[in-house]
């Protein structure tokens, strides 16, 4: 089988509207997706960002060396076509995410794009390849001469509706499909929150929403009249009880409609609770965390730093992995702190056996972080200008650090004095790992004069330019 300019055509919008939606949504992500159109075709591989490189084994298993995929029960060709998608789930490949399906215009399908190690759950993003799987058999099943072309549109701007499909999955798990609770009435009133203001200040406190036949179930510390429950339309007056369970441990509860009254921990088993934080929230479905909020936008990030970085280069140095664990959290404990309480702070690791010198204020005798107590103190002192200094025997030998070096040509004009200082420190200093946390971006992880953290820029490409191949060609040359 050839892959005709009208397959080409749609694979790239959707290819390109599912890339771009997920990138705003998780992050800079790639895409791609292997499919065959009938069982008697080859399977092809449509990756123009080389998102797949390194797992040429497993889909050489899974779609080379084993045929099962033509063996199982398939869509019948022309049949149900226009809507119905028998599903494909993930199949749990290292770093990955997948989701596809079969239909009757595509025999076989499955979309991939990245796993951050940062994402609150991976279920909004199955939701999204789904829809994409869905749109591209949509397509095809209509044919060059009724195709609209808006599938890369829709798919660009699917993040609500993604966060909103996996709701009512999990909602329909626990509840069936017998519900009166609108999702995304819901969804719309916790964006809106989110941007309120009372008295200038950012909400915050929890807002939970449960099933209207679940309110008389529920014991309310204080429940409002019928007539005097304010609707969910009126965010100004939500926005005002709001500030009522502010840093409290109590909650508003709402039917979806309005709200119902205020009550403690003693909830229905099922519940949506909009978590408010100031600038951002997060939405979570019983005890689940689903995805945060913030700008007027669903996000899948869990809004810490991604440490991984810093993992990595302890696994890589001498320590012995009980060891590294031990400094990993550590240093996880610290960043995290800077990051809730919202300061900037610079940590040097040092893993030389005799810690550098290092002009600051130096203690008597270091401080054993292992101690609750003086971890404690370390948060407090991550507050004061300048570095703190931390060993590989896992003790603070000195705070208000000043990190001097000579100017080196990675240094960005557009990062702070941190950051630069970090960069001629370790740049000069081997064994030296700087963790920079700024109030305003991304944590940043320094060695040997780089910043390891740096997030890969791929080189944007139009999916319309690239050509899907035979699958079975590309594991054997990677594409080449």
């Amino acid at each position: 089988m050839t892959i005709t300019p009208f397959t080409c055509h749609c694979i790239g919008d959707t290819l390109d509207g599912l890339r771009d939606g997920l990138s705003h949504f998780s992050g800079p992500s790639r895409a791609a997706v292997v499919f065959a159109a009938d069982p008697e075709s080859k399977m092809f591989i449509f990756d123009p960002q080389r998102l797949l490189s390194g797992h040429e084994p497993r889909l050489k298993e899974l779609y080379v060396d084993n045929r099962d995929w033509q063996k199982r029960p398939l869509v019948q060709r022309g049949s149900l076509k226009y809507s119905h998608i028998s599903p494909e789930r993930n199949l749990q490949m290292t770093g990955l995410i997948s989701y596809g399906g079969r239909s009757g215009s595509v025999c076989y399908q499955m979309w991939f794009t990245e796993h951050h190690p940062d994402m609150c759950s991976i279920g909004p993003t199955e939701r999204w390849l789904e829809h994409a799987a869905w749109r591209f058999a949509h397509d095809m099943a209509n044919e060059s001469a009724l195709y609209t072309g808006i599938s890369g549109s829709f798919l660009r701007e699917y993040a609500t509706h993604a966060v909103r499909d996996d709701v009512v999955d999990r909602m329909n798990l626990l509840l069936g499909w017998d519900t009166r609770l609108r999702i995304y009435p819901i969804l719309d009133a916790i964006l809106e929150l989110s941007r309120t203001r009372e008295e200038g200040a950012w909400p915050r406190g929890k807002l939970v929403f449960v099933e209207p036949q679940s309110l008389g179930r529920i014991p309310f510390l204080a429940r409002f009249s019928p007539t005097e429950q304010p609707t969910m339309e009126n965010i100004k007056h939500v926005r005002k009880l709001l500030a009522a369970v502010e840093q409290s441990g109590l909650k508003l509860i709402s039917d979806g409609c309005c709200v119902a009254g205020i009550a403690d921990d003693s909830l229905p088993d099922f519940s949506i609770t909009a978590e408010f934080n100031g600038g951002h929230g997060f939405l979570k479905v019983v005890d689940d965390t689903i995805c945060s909020f913030a700008d007027g936008a669903y996000q899948s990030t869990t809004r810490r730093a991604n440490l991984v970085h810093l993992e990595e280069a302890l696994l890589e140095s001498d320590l012995d992995r009980e060891s590294g664990n031990a400094v990993f959290k550590i240093l996880s404990t610290l960043v995290h702190q800077a990051e809730d309480q919202k300061h900037g702070a610079t940590l040097v690791l040092d893993l030389n056996r005799t810690p550098v010198a290092i002009s600051g204020q130096c203690f008597e005798h270091p401080l054993d972080l292992g101690e609750a107590g003086n971890l404690n103190l370390a948060k407090s002192l991550l507050r004061v200008d300048g570095a703190v200094h931390i060993g590989v025997d896992m003790h603070l030998h000195g705070f208000a650090c000043l990190l001097d070096g000579r100017a080196i040509a990675s240094e960005n004009r557009a990062r702070g004095a941190r950051y630069n200082s970090a960069l001629r420190f370790t740049a000069e200093h081997a064994n030296i790992i700087v963790v920079v946390v700024s109030s305003d971006r991304p944590v940043s992880i320094i060695q040997s004069g780089i910043e390891i953290s740096a997030a890969c820029q791929w080189k944007p490409v139009s999916c319309r330019i690239v050509q899907p191949i035979p699958l079975n060609h590309w594991v054997k040359g990677n594409g080449d």
